[in-house]
């Protein structure tokens, strides 16, 4: 039997930009694996902007920190080199590596040209608010010191149909770019009316040319890596059936086992399976619904009736689509989708994630090693390190839930032959101090259990009708099984 699989996002927006983060992965992936960690999501490997770019304001690509291109050979998180060996070490340890690759725009061309141009409502990207007129925009990108090493593809405006930033007279707005019956993509989001345009020059998919470059690189990138799938970055954004052939071509050269999970940040379920629909569910998403529920759970208080907690989510409709998680790179304190877990019910809810059946969980750099920046925020591996322990050995079989109180919730996980000694039961409480029945099998009786997180420090004997009655403290969350070695 497959021990249960988890996820690490291994970066957060504040890292040090010293180009040392490759390295530290590559000492810390046997220790990761220890805990249970069997996959690794890479921040962008490509050249950003600048040194300090997380990656997300992609300039060039093909250059995985081997060029000198804006103003830096290495990228934030270190070289090619680096990148490489960082891969190695998590495939020499079991553990597999999901690149982020951003593909809705660039940033830091190389030369400005002249467009027309139409500003929109931002509000809605359909209304125009403005005749044709022409603009000096940064969409050149030739890649200079690349000298053609791996492509020969030069970027100019034809292959953009948005941009942010006129030049000549120092503006900003949404200018939609026109000719050659440029729109915007129909095959995208619908929030201001029409969401193909985010940020930066935006990557025109209605264009020939950008299919089929597009998924040249996707295809090269892997081959290149190594790597065993793909974070697919601001997919909302992008045109759904582009993404659905960028998928297959990439299986097709890396084989169907190679994993994709799309960021389409949406928080109603509806528009997540309207989109895993429109992707002939090829792909897995992350669970936005649940985040928010957790969010939401977490500044409610005793207010939140836990029962509800998975209702309206992805892993509660699609569990074999959902990859779900607490909080990510963009949703820590001060960021764009700022919608932080809080510190009471982090770890109920990293219970939440990993603990249960469904759904494949991934934890957040942030939240086990802290977050740096102006305003630090420590990081929590004291409280999430058992629950890995309990997700890598205790969490297995049948899962009975007793999600019958709003302020009291819990389920039992029966545990199966072929892993000794499994088997837990988890209990959560957003008000008081509390206990419940629960049944954990005839089998079990006289076995001792005790509460994995410390919270607790009773032993508690299972009776010999396979139940036992099981405590939690206010506002906490206990994981009650037999310990490793058995109590005198």
């Amino acid at each position: 039997m497959e021990r249960n699989h988890t996820m690490m996002q291994f970066f957060e927006w504040h890292l040090n930009s010293d180009g040392t983060h490759w390295n530290r992965l590559q000492e810390l992936a046997p220790e990761l694996k220890k805990k249970g960690i069997d996959s690794v999501w890479f921040p962008p490997v490509t050249k950003g902007q600048s040194a300090e770019d997380t990656g997300y304001g992609v300039y060039d690509l093909y250059d995985l920190g081997e060029f000198d291109q804006r103003g830096t050979v290495r990228t934030k998180y270190g070289t090619k080199q680096e990148l490489q060996e960082a891969i190695a070490a998590c495939h020499d340890n079991g553990i597999q590596v999901y690149v982020d690759v951003v593909m809705n725009h660039k940033a830091g061309a190389d030369e400005t040209e002249e467009f027309q141009v139409i500003e929109v409502d931002a509000e809605n990207r359909t209304e125009e608010i403005s005749k044709p007129f022409k603009i000096e925009g940064w969409t050149k990108f030739t890649f200079p010191k690349r000298k053609d090493k791996y492509s020969t593809f030069k970027w100019g405006f034809e292959h953009f149909n948005g941009i942010d930033y006129d030049t000549k007279t120092d503006k900003t707005g949404i200018f939609r770019i026109v000719g050659d019956g440029k729109k915007w993509n129909d095959h995208v989001n619908d929030e201001f009316g029409n969401y193909d345009y985010l940020m930066f020059a935006n990557i025109d998919y209605n264009h020939p040319d950008i299919h089929a470059e597009m998924i040249r690189w996707g295809s090269w990138l892997a081959d290149t890596l190594q790597c065993n799938g793909y974070r697919l970055d601001a997919i909302k954004h992008i045109d759904y059936q582009f993404m659905k052939n960028f998928v297959d071509n990439v299986r097709q050269q890396r084989g169907e086992d190679f994993y994709f999970v799309g960021e389409f940040w949406v928080p109603e379920l509806s528009a997540c399976q309207t989109y895993l629909e429109n992707v002939d569910f090829k792909l897995n998403l992350f669970d936005v619904p649940l985040h928010y529920k957790l969010h939401e759970a977490s500044k409610a208080g005793a207010d939140f009736d836990l029962t509800t907690i998975f209702e309206d989510t992805l892993v509660g409709m699609h569990p074999e689509h959902a990859v779900t998680f607490v909080d990510n790179h963009d949703t820590q304190p001060n960021e764009s989708l700022e919608s932080w877990v809080e510190d009471w019910f982090k770890q109920s809810a990293y219970a939440l994630i990993l603990l249960r059946k469904d759904g494949h969980p991934c934890i957040f750099y942030g939240d086990y090693f802290g977050i740096g920046g102006e305003e630090p925020v420590e990081g929590k591996a004291e409280a999430m390190d058992p629950l890995l322990y309990a997700r890598y050995h205790k969490a297995y079989g049948e899962q009975e839930d007793y999600f019958d109180d709003a302020n009291l919730i819990g389920w039992v996980r029966l545990g199966c032959a072929e892993m000794g000694r499994s088997g837990c039961t988890v209990l959560i409480s957003n008000r008081d101090e509390g206990e419940k029945r629960m049944f954990v099998g005839e089998e079990r009786a006289g076995e001792v259990w005790v509460d994995l997180t410390g919270t607790r420090d009773e032993n508690i004997s299972i009776e010999e009708d396979g139940f036992a009655t099981f405590l939690v403290n206010g506002g906490s969350v206990s994981v009650w099984a037999q310990p490793e070695e058995e109590l005198e």
